[in-house]
């Protein structure tokens, strides 16, 4: 509520796309003068949307990665409680699937990396020709 009248608070969200100003027209960010500002802090955050997506990918590679890790530990562990000959046909399966899930968190881990980067040289590009929307980003 507001102290001088018991109107509550207008909230400005920018709703149609473009922020009106006192004249009417929409926010500019000045550089270019063709796109209004609210596009193009729209796009940068679908970027940083799709930055938190690949870094959600890159912590499940990481995670998948680990996985074999901790079994072949727990192997190595309690190998003195089994002979390999008795169990040999239970470990090559095992083993592969292993290897299987290390190949799929390396890919994981590779890919996320890649996005990331590219999605950083994305948003670099976006502050640099906009230098007025680099104070919001960095």
């Amino acid at each position: 509520m507001n102290m001088e009248t018991d109107e509550p608070p207008k909230l400005d969200n920018g709703v149609g796309g473009s922020r009106a100003t006192k004249t009417g027209k929409p926010e500019r960010v000045g550089e270019s003068g063709d796109e209004p500002i609210n596009l193009i802090l729209g796009e940068i955050q679908v970027l940083l949307a799709e930055k938190r997506t690949a870094l959600s990918s890159l912590r499940t590679g990481i995670a998948i990665f680990a996985l074999p890790l901790s079994v072949l530990s727990v192997l190595i562990a309690t190998s003195r409680y089994y002979s390999f000959g008795k169990v040999m046909p239970l470990l090559v399966p095992l083993l592969l699937l292993n290897l299987g899930l290390v190949i799929l968190g390396s890919w994981l881990i590779y890919i996320s990396i890649h996005r990331i980067r590219h999605y950083e040289h994305r948003i670099r590009e976006l502050t640099q020709k906009y230098h007025s929307i680099a104070e919001f980003i960095e």
